[in-house]
């Protein structure tokens, strides 16, 4: 297949760009470059474009003819979304909207999106499932909410598909370091905490140790970049076979506090970073972690990398090798 992967230099994307060359799929990214850099595009090439400049967007869709679009051009910070809203809502929203209007007069049909469990705010069950009530409580997971919305119904007025993919908590980096967390403002945790082991931050903030769980800390479902990477090809398998369109969740469907998260990143460093506990951070909920049956059941999916350590331990290898140096590698490394 030949895929248009929009936001495919960042952190997400290059991931899943590097999966798809891999497993022998066209791909043409396109990438405004603000968080994401150049070298990270490992497989097929890179147009550098914003999403608001429909003619040259509606120019390289042509040009390219894609069968698919994977959509991850998208600002991710739930909290600067709760200070900068209008930044969030003229990215995520207004510019999905001249993406999906493009893609509607060139002929594109199949359509991933890169959805969150934000969506869900504080989930009415744990955990949680695609059919619980929407209430994100942050501006990002509105943004989210909205261009869901908008997909469903061009999807029941067009021969448009989609797959909304709701992502829990992304983490770690390729296995061969190739490839990682590398935007400088990281908010991660797993990133900030691998930051701190290095000596890039003094100490790790600990946002909120009164939620109702059993350490007070935020739950988190993570998932490898590589397992979410071959998830994206499942999804667009499903998509292309079944014709149908549809949201998933996709995580492993069990979740770890950010004080567990803290002692397993001490223990693959070695090193006994400081931690400092301080009071919630704005749009945080306390325990977001997906049922994924579905999406196991419909696309055959399984986890390969189903363990936190490990997950720590590709993202230190990651952030020794580049990150903490900032010395980044070149496209050919």
């Amino acid at each position: 297949m030949r895929n248009f992967v929009t936001g495919g230099a960042g952190y997400i994307g290059s991931h899943v760009v590097k999966a798809l060359g891999e497993a022998g799929h066209g791909v043409l990214v396109y990438d405004n470059l603000s968080t994401g850099h150049e070298w990270a595009v490992l497989c097929g090439k890179l147009v550098k474009g914003d999403l608001a400049d429909a003619d040259l967007l509606e120019k390289t869709v042509r040009e390219f003819a894609p069968d698919a679009v994977i959509h991850f051009a998208a600002y991710i910070q739930v909290e600067e979304s709760v200070r900068e809203p209008i930044k969030y809502y003229r990215n995520n929203v207004a510019n999905s909207l001249v993406l999906l209007d493009v893609l509607r007069r060139c002929g594109v049909r199949f359509f991933v999106y890169s959805s969150t469990a934000a969506v869900y705010g504080q989930p009415e069950t744990i955990p949680a499932e695609e059919t619980d009530l929407l209430n994100p409580i942050s501006p990002y997971g509105a943004t989210k909410v909205m261009v869901a919305r908008v997909l469903k119904d061009l999807s029941d007025a067009t021969h448009f598909r989609y797959i909304a993919l709701r992502y829990f908590n992304v983490a770690g980096a390729d296995p061969q370091s190739r490839i990682g967390q590398a935007y400088q403002a990281a908010t991660h945790l797993i990133t900030r905490a691998l930051k701190t082991a290095t000596g890039k931050f003094k100490k790790l903030m600990v946002f909120g140790n009164d939620y109702p769980t059993l350490d007070g800390t935020c739950i988190r479902d993570y998932i490898h970049m590589d397992d979410l990477a071959q998830a994206h090809i499942r999804t667009l398998e499903y998509i292309v076979k079944t014709n149908k369109s549809d949201i998933m969740n996709c995580g492993y469907g069990r979740g770890f506090s950010v004080k567990e998260v803290v002692q397993a990143a001490k223990k693959v460093t070695g090193i006994d970073f400081p931690v400092e506990e301080t009071g919630r951070r704005a749009g945080d909920p306390p325990e977001p972690v997906a049922n994924i049956t579905k999406f196991q059941t419909q696309t055959g999916w399984k986890p390969k990398y189903d363990d936190l350590e490990f997950i720590i331990k590709t993202a230190w290898e990651w952030e020794r090798k580049y990150a903490a140096r900032q010395l980044m590698p070149t496209r050919s490394a």
